[in-house]
């Protein structure tokens, strides 16, 4: 049955922690320093469900909090930063205790936390907070962020077990033979998922089943499709079905204690070559506390004689593993002073991430040092000139991002017109930080947010800029709301409009070409690509963010700069072959997918064609396939009269599915069948089934007759009733007619059958229920037209629970009777869902990361070299940053040409009207001396010299607002061709760069 409240909450969270986030509500967590790395560490903790969280404080919250710290309003300055943060954390979620403390951290204050993290912290305290951390076996975390760069470090304890280190459902196989030998082998699909040492389960064996609910075995890997196990030879012979799968073991870690990993550290990266650079950092963010010890202060912005003290800092901290970057250290300490949102959101992402490790035990702890830079900023034209003058403090909310780009550089970015596309989880954290860092807040700037969609309680747990009050709210009203509240001075413009073919008109090429950027923030391939396609066509920057559980990626794209993205194509969401959902599933993934059919199939489709028939009097003649009017037939002669015939008809339901159909299936090909003598019909990929015995005390059954019987009752407006003993006393009462198998029925076994089989159509019962139905709706509706519709259609909705529960129970009754072990509620929801999973810590680092490249993107750069693709995986704590690829070129036509590139040709005469055909291919000749053979508009041929000579003159004087019906390409207002030209080469492409003509 459906989930409680909270799990609806977290639903998306806890497919990436899985069970260890049963621990969260029960945790108490420390959150010491709330500038913005701690307010985005507590936030994060806040969102996922932490049971307590404590904030500590001692300063008041000041102007220049604001470039970074986005708990904070106007009213907020000169009070205590913890209190004024604990009423903002406080809205975010109602199940987790916010409080906070402004005293020091003594031992007996700490002795009560099972995670301390520190943020903003002296060395000093950190090494004192550390020591008793360590002893008393609390995990210790140390986040810090200066400028450009981040810190971070983790201290587990001597003996920290993980108990579930591997992200995603532990690797599996369909089993297709078990021989009878010791060691005995296992015949699977899907053998490069294990490694030698592997400790297995199985499931579902038929035959051997000595193996099922045996305890893990030990495997070893013989080749691509064989793993031997040990002694089966005592076992029952193997018949078929079953699945083999991998057992997760725990694993321990060791941390050192903070006094120790300083001196030597081990530091986590993503690449061997990165360990001098992050020795560098170690050693930079180490100067920088003495620099602070002895100075009382953080080195001026881009004062030389300080950057150069913490240089001499860092030299003399002693034996260095790796050479000094001096560099590093000198670019490091010139904006140590600054504060930047996005990189308080990495940073404090990635720490909170290492939070939910320690109270869940999920995924492997950090292993001890990270560091984080975007020192690349400095070298963009502009900033690499800045002076002391040029990022001292202003007095301004933003003096924390003057003291790394200068103040120049904070009114070009209120200059900018950006559009966001998706307002979910990452639009969310995009949106908070261009508020805190100023994107479009001066007098011409324009941020427009578009999302077609509303607020649900499932977005709660990762999505901050949305509250419980909120709910059914669309996203970008609330969020443009949100983001003024946060800096009043952005001009935000929310719209409720997908980005798309449908809404071209609205977002037309000359949008496009007045931004200054877009940042994507989408979930589907097809909608990111779109957009792709429309940047690159309008030489607008994208940036474009994805994430997967704990896993996201940054890409930027850069007008005649970087290669454009490449995304995959669409998957086929989850689709199986006809015959394999029908007749012989293996897996749950096939009852899944079969019970989301089955739910189409009975409460949408046949409403909706009902609805037709019913509104339509031309119905009828409209020649409608044999199969649809069937549907509409049965749809109206089993229509309930009360809940009693809503509970009737899914019993029979039960009973169709479950019993008969399979009694049908084995009397076709009995479990001894042969396809050949001596080869068995049900082996290999085929589980021989077995029908179920309904009985209305087993909880599955009843499940699904009270869902089965809710929503045909909803289709048919039929007042419900879920009462389960109630329904269990009608279903004792209920008897059914016994199954007699129909000899002679055709069941299809290969895909290609399964879709051409059809049953004959009888004429006579045909001709009957035309007439049935010509005389049904004359009674239903007489000499009026219908009114309203007659049936209500039921669209799948994954964040329904009915709908969940129907989807459950369907789909482990089907897996009953083929012997798959069956899925809990919340992993069918997900997986007849299709629920990408999405945690609040994944979303965060990568919009950090994406304003990272949007930084490079205000400040105009043409140098790939400072541009960063990103890819993280918060579950092994990986960050990986590269140089982007080159726009690929290509030669055509004798020169070279980039992928960015095209042609662009007014596409207007001198009379004011479109331009002929002719009038086109007169402009290639004439500018580029290309002589025509074909010119294409979509699939549409223009002209094409081969054809007829009446044909082509007729070609030829076609203006081009003509050669277009699509109203569409007509209100973009540049028409794209491609051409084929006389005399190409063997090197050339197809076509050249697209010519793109402005229409009247």
């Amino acid at each position: 049955m459906a989930g409680s409240e909270e799990e609806a909450r977290y639903s998306r969270q806890l497919y990436v922690l899985g069970g260890g986030a049963r621990r969260l509500p029960e945790s108490a967590v420390l959150v010491s320093g709330l500038r913005g790395t701690g307010a985005q560490v507590a936030t994060a903790l806040v969102l996922a469900g932490t049971g307590r969280v404590v904030l500590h404080d001692c300063d008041a919250a000041c102007t220049a909090d604001r470039t970074h710290q986005f708990l904070l309003g106007e009213s907020d300055l000169g009070q205590n930063r913890a209190k004024v943060s604990e009423r903002a954390l406080a809205e975010l979620n109602p199940h987790v205790v916010v409080e906070t403390h402004s005293g020091e951290l003594s031992e007996a204050f700490l002795a009560s936390f099972q995670v301390v993290v520190l943020t903003e912290s002296p060395l000093e305290e950190q090494l004192r907070v550390g020591d008793f951390c360590h002893a008393q076996g609390i995990s210790f975390i140390v986040a810090d962020t200066k400028g450009l760069a981040g810190q971070l470090f983790c201290d587990f304890g001597e003996c920290f077990v993980i108990d579930d280190p591997e992200e995603g459902d532990p690797a599996s196989a369909a089993v297709q033979h078990i021989s009878q030998g010791n060691p005995g082998v296992v015949t699977c699909t899907g053998t490069e998922n294990f490694q030698d040492g592997d400790l297995v389960i199985f499931s579902g064996v038929q035959g051997m089943t000595e193996l099922n609910g045996q305890e893990p075995v030990p495997v070893h890997v013989l080749d691509t499709s064989r793993l031997e196990i040990g002694d089966t030879s005592s076992f029952s012979p193997y018949r078929c079905g079953g699945l083999v799968s991998r057992v997760q073991r725990p694993e321990e870690c060791s941390h050192e204690p903070l006094c120790q990993a300083l001196e030597k550290p081990k530091i986590q990266m993503a690449n061997t070559e990165d360990l001098p650079r992050s020795l560098s950092l170690h050693a930079a963010f180490r100067a920088l506390h003495a620099f602070r010890r002895e100075r009382g202060r953080l080195p001026r912005p881009r004062a030389p004689a300080d950057a150069e003290r913490v240089l001499e800092l860092a030299r003399s901290l002693g034996a260095q593993q790796a050479p000094l970057d001096e560099d590093i250290v000198l670019a490091f300490a010139s904006v140590s002073a600054g504060d930047l949102c996005p990189v308080a959101a990495v940073v404090g992402a990635l720490a909170a991430q290492e939070v939910l490790k320690a109270i869940t035990r999920k995924f492997q702890p950090l292993n001890q040092w990270l560091y984080f830079d975007a020192l690349e900023c400095l070298a963009l034209p502009g900033a690499a000139e800045l002076t002391e003058t040029d990022c001292a403090p202003r007095g301004s909310r933003y003096d924390g991002q003057i003291a790394v780009f200068g103040a120049n550089f904070q009114e070009r970015l209120g200059h900018q017109k950006y559009l966001v596309v998706g307002a979910g989880a990452i639009g969310c954290e995009l949106l908070k930080n261009f508020a805190m860092m100023g994107l479009a807040a001066g007098p011409d700037g324009e941020l427009i947010i578009t999302d077609m969609d509303t607020i649900a309680l499932s977005n709660l747990h990762r999505q901050l800029l949305y509250r419980s009050a909120d709910i059914s709210e669309p996203k970008s009203v609330v969020a443009a709301a949100a983001v003024q509240r946060m800096n009043p001075d952005v001009r935000v413009t929310p719209h409720l409009n997908e980005v798309g073919p449908a809404t071209e008109m609205l977002y037309s090429d000359n949008f496009f070409r007045h931004l200054d950027g877009v940042a994507s923030a989408l979930d589907t391939i097809e909608a990111r690509t779109y957009l792709e396609r429309r940047c690159l066509r309008c030489h607008t920057p994208l940036v474009d963010s994805g994430t997967e559980g704990t896993q996201g990626n940054v890409l930027p794209m850069v007008p005649f700069l970087t290669k454009p993205l490449v995304q995959a194509s669409t998957p086929k969401d989850g689709t199986f072959p006809l015959c394999t959902l029908r007749y012989f599933p293996r897996t749950i993934q096939h009852t899944l997918h079969w019970a989301r059919d089955e739910f189409e199939g009975l409460f949408q489709l046949p409403a909706e064609q009902v609805n037709q028939f019913m509104e339509d009097p031309d119905f009828l003649k409209q020649q409608q396939p044999s199969k649809v009017l069937k549907q509409v037939w049965d749809s109206l002669r089993e229509r309930p009269r009360d809940w009693q015939d809503c509970v009737h008809w899914a019993r029979r339901r039960w009973q169709s599915y479950y019993h008969d159909t399979i009694i049908q299936l084995l009397h076709n090909y009995p479990p001894e069948h042969e396809t050949s003598p001596g080869v068995p019909f049900w082996a290999g990929d085929r589980s021989c089934p077995h029908a179920l015995t309904f009985n209305p005390d087993n909880d599955t059954h009843l499940d699904y007759v009270l869902a089965a019987a809710h929503l045909f009752a909803q289709v048919h407006r039929v007042p419900p009733c879920r009462g389960r003993a109630a329904i269990q006393a009608t279903l004792r009462d209920v008897v059914l007619p016994p199954f007699a198998p129909q000899e002679g029925l055709q069941i299809p076994l290969t895909e290609e059958l399964a879709e051409e089989s059809q049953v004959p159509t009888d004429h006579r019962h045909l001709t009957q229920i035309i007439q049935d139905l010509v005389q049904w709706r004359q009674e239903l509706v007489g000499d009026e037209e219908a009114q309203a519709p007659l049936m209500e259609p039921v669209p799948f909705e994954k964040d329904n629970n009915v709908h969940i529960d129907f989807i459950t129970a369907a789909s482990n009754l089907r897996a009953e009777n083929y012997g798959i072990s069956p899925a809990s509620w919340l992993m069918s929801k997900q997986i007849a869902g299709r629920i990408v999973p999405a945690i609040i810590t994944t979303t965060a680092a990568v919009a950090g990361l994406a304003c990272l490249e949007v930084y490079k993107l205000v400040w105009g750069c043409q140098d790939l070299s400072c541009y960063r693709n990103s890819n993280i995986n918060l579950s092994t704590c990986l960050l990986l940053r590269v140089q982007p690829q080159p726009a690929p070129t290509y030669r055509y036509g004798g020169r070279e040409w980039s992928c960015w590139d095209r042609l662009e040709m007014q596409g207007v005469g001198a009379d004011g009207q479109a331009v002929t055909v002719q009038e086109v291919l007169d402009w290639l000749q004439r500018t580029h001396g290309w002589t025509v053979t074909m010119l294409l508009c979509g699939d549409d041929v223009l002209y094409d010299s081969k054809a007829a000579a009446e044909t082509r003159a007729q070609q030829q004087a076609q203006r081009l607002s003509e050669v277009s019906r699509d109203a569409r390409m007509l209100q973009q207002q540049d028409l794209e061709l491609l051409y084929i030209c006389e005399g190409e080469d063997a090197e050339a492409e197809d076509t050249g760069p697209p010519l793109l003509c402005s229409l009247p």
